[in-house]
């Protein structure tokens, strides 16, 4: 049997509500060359029975019905049956345009590349029907990546389903899911590693997919979890320590990467959680700051600062540092200068002067 020239992953889990939109938009792609997996993780809804019933209308779905292991094992899983020459991600409770994986595709096939990524939209309906462009990763790098570098923002939002990959890059570099039992935000290791790995990327500021944002069963949404986003990243440092040499490229990413993460985790918490995940938060960080691998220069000021006080909220210099600004923050100003972000105080006296960040290339 001749291998499709792409595979379409769609993990199921108690979707009723969305996944026939989702299978319609994949079933009608003007890329008819593909097989359309879909994984079923032990659905408890009706999900199952409209799995079934768009099998039996098209030839290129193939069913994988399991008892359900959480989202790491269903798609580990549907990366091991997948034959095709590339591999999409489509979750069951979005949808995607038409064209997209014809496009993707063409462009993939065109430059050759590991991975081909795409913006996408931020679909909603709780304050009247938005879909909005997200602007995912910064539109100044679209088109052919040979290297890819953090301030791209590939690393920022682990959107692995706006992007197609080549399937023989994946099984070459042992790109898989984390598949422990109750785990959640998977896609977060999954897409460091597509990124460390790549040799080359393609990067289109086109969106096709629809992400829906406001699913009250999304795993984003649970408050619960506390440290899966730790896990995700116990996963990362055990691939990259079976990989001596690009470990030691990725020494100084890891931290920055990782700082976004541990604060969305933290944004989303309950007060509760926060005060559990405190701790955590600041062993790690305190660890990269103590070795040198954390640099002050990659970081705007409010994010430093938001930082700093996670780490060491009793310190002096924080009461010192807000009585300063109090007095100061009203009459100064900024502005670039031989390379340095220069602050003043009645536009002739310099405060102090920090050198703009330069491009991280690993």
């Amino acid at each position: 049997m001749t291998a499709p020239k792409i595979s379409i992953l769609v993990p199921c889990c108690n979707v009723e509500k969305y996944l026939r939109q989702c299978l319609d938009s994949i079933v009608s792609q003007t890329l008819r060359d593909m097989e359309i997996i879909v994984i079923n993780d032990g659905s408890t809804d009706g999900t199952l029975d409209i799995i079934k019933e768009y099998a039996a209308r098209d030839a290129r779905i193939r069913v994988l019905d399991k008892e359900n292991e959480g989202y790491g094992k269903s798609m580990n899983r549907g990366l091991d049956m997948a034959r095709g020459e590339y591999i999409g991600i489509v979750e069951s409770d979005d949808w995607v345009d038409s064209d997209m994986f014809e496009q993707l595709v063409a462009l993939a096939d065109q430059y050759q590349v590991d991975v081909v990524k795409s913006d996408f939209y931020c679909y909603t309906t709780t304050d009247g029907e938005k879909n909005e462009k997200a602007y995912s990763f910064s539109m100044a790098h679209c088109g052919l990546l040979t290297k890819v570098n953090k301030q791209c923002g590939v690393f920022e939002w682990p959107s692995i389903w706006s992007a197609i990959y080549r399937r023989e890059f994946l099984n070459k570099n042992d790109i898989r899911f984390l598949g422990s039992p109750g785990a959640s935000y998977q896609d977060l290791g999954f897409n460091f590693k597509v990124w460390v790995t790549a040799k080359s990327a393609y990067l289109t500021e086109r969106a096709y997919l629809h992400y829906r944002c406001d699913n009250a069963n999304s795993s984003v949404k649970s408050s619960g979890k506390i440290f899966c986003v730790c896990d995700e990243w116990n996963e990362i440092d055990r691939y990259l320590s079976a990989r001596p040499e690009l470990q030691q490229r990725c020494r100084k990413l890891i931290p920055h990467v990782k700082l976004g993460g541990y604060l969305w985790n933290y944004r989303r918490l309950t007060a509760d959680g926060r005060a559990k995940f405190t701790p955590r938060f600041r062993r790690d960080f305190s660890e990269y700051i103590r070795r040198g691998d954390f640099s002050r220069a990659h970081f705007d000021d409010k994010t430093w600062t938001r930082l700093m006080r996670t780490i060491y909220p009793n310190s002096r210099y924080w009461r010192f540092k807000k009585h300063f600004w109090d007095i100061v923050r009203p009459i100064y100003k900024t502005r670039i200068k031989d390379g340095h972000k220069v602050y003043y105080i009645f536009d002739k006296i310099v405060i102090y002067r920090r050198r703009l960040p330069a491009l991280e290339v690993f």
